[in-house]
């Protein structure tokens, strides 16, 4: 087991661990009233996990009253904010009833904006089930929804009460999603540790995806406390936190104009870094661009056919929460692990950068 920290609004653990019964159960005797629960859980991940995690919750609530999310970013949508919402406040939810989110960053998100509405706040645990989720968006606090104008605009920070991250549940998962995961993973790599590139280039030549998911603790543990630790120093991104959006400027706007359906979140980011890169370059930096373009033959994305409308993801990055007094906000790097927040005055910088990224891609 490895438990990590982070305290500032609340102070909660996040536990990685093989066995979820064996660290869940506790918890909830220590924190909860046998009563009722909220269960939100991904469409796909109740069809590998839900009947374990329904008995899990079982042995210990006498009521568990769940509720099923279409997979897919579709699913971060005002239309289904309001279904689980209405669904929490007709099935007499209390204060106190916890709800615990299932599922990947989708699930995550849209489930801890629910957490956040229903009542003003009820408790809220993240059970993570994919690599992304349990790296990245399960930790922090962040919820919300897509909106037409831009990914993520409407939602809440919200911390949760806990997190347990259970590995055995990466082995279901398809092929796409690790890469996913991946493209957060790899960020780290580029904003605080270098050698985590490093690591996931020699986990991907092993070919241990999904057979030995227990390898990949270690790196799970390591980008998951470089996140609490941001978090820890900067709960609302009022400074540092940002450096966690490194790429993701570039990503939001790929993912807003294919309408959130095309291309998966980490895939979007893989190629928002490279364009982020050679803007860092363009910026003074000297950073060896391979070290992102190596992994490119696994993504195996074609973002070349974009080019044409570099114009209009220009204007969909100004919808982005970073944009200060009308200018664009990009996180860039000075060197690996040396990121940097910078407004950018000139275009052209942003245009080039586009450019070298559909070019790779």
């Amino acid at each position: 087991m490895i438990t990590l920290k982070t305290k500032r609004t609340k102070k909660y653990y996040i536990t990685i661990s093989n066995d979820l019964r064996k660290k869940l159960i506790p918890f909830l005797e220590e924190n909860y009233s046998q009563s009722r629960a909220m269960l939100l859980i991904d469409e796909n991940v109740k069809l590998y996990h839900g009947q374990r995690i329904a008995g899990i919750l079982g042995e210990y609530f006498k009521l568990v009253k769940e509720y099923v999310i279409p997979s897919g970013e579709s699913s971060k949508s005002y239309e289904e904010w309001q279904k689980i919402t209405e669904f929490a406040l007709q099935n007499n939810v209390r204060r106190s009833t916890p709800l615990f989110a299932v599922g990947g960053g989708v699930t995550g998100d849209l489930s801890g904006f629910a957490a956040a509405s229903i009542m003003r706040g009820i408790p809220l645990v993240h059970i993570p089930t994919t690599l992304l989720s349990m790296v990245d968006s399960s930790i922090g606090g962040k919820t919300g929804i897509n909106s037409r104008t831009g990914k993520n605009l409407i939602g809440a920070f919200y911390q949760p009460d806990a997190v347990f991250a259970d590995v055995t549940m990466l082995q279901t998962l398809p092929r796409e999603e690790w890469l996913c995961g991946l493209g957060e993973v790899i960020k780290y790599g580029a904003i605080s540790d270098r050698k985590i590139i490093d690591e996931v280039k020699d986990r991907l030549k092993s070919g241990s995806m999904t057979e030995y998911p227990d390898l990949w603790v270690p790196l799970i543990n390591k980008c998951a406390s470089i996140k609490a630790d941001i978090v820890e120093k900067d709960e609302k991104e009022a400074g540092i936190r940002a450096y966690l959006n490194f790429g993701h400027t570039f990503a939001h706007a790929i993912e807003a104009y294919l309408n959130y359906d095309e291309i998966s979140h980490g895939a979007a980011v893989y190629a928002g870094m490279i364009a982020a890169a050679f803007a860092s370059n363009y910026f003074g930096a000297e950073l060896e661009l391979e070290e992102l373009l190596q992994f490119k033959s696994y993504y195996n994305l074609n973002l070349s056919r974009l080019e044409k409308h570099i114009g209009q993801l220009i204007e969909i990055m100004y919808h982005d929460k970073k944009v200060k007094s009308d200018k664009l906000r990009l996180i860039l790097l000075s060197d690996w692990e040396q990121p940097y927040i910078t407004d950018i005055d000139d275009m052209r910088v942003v245009r080039d950068s586009w450019k070298y990224m559909f070019r790779q891609l």
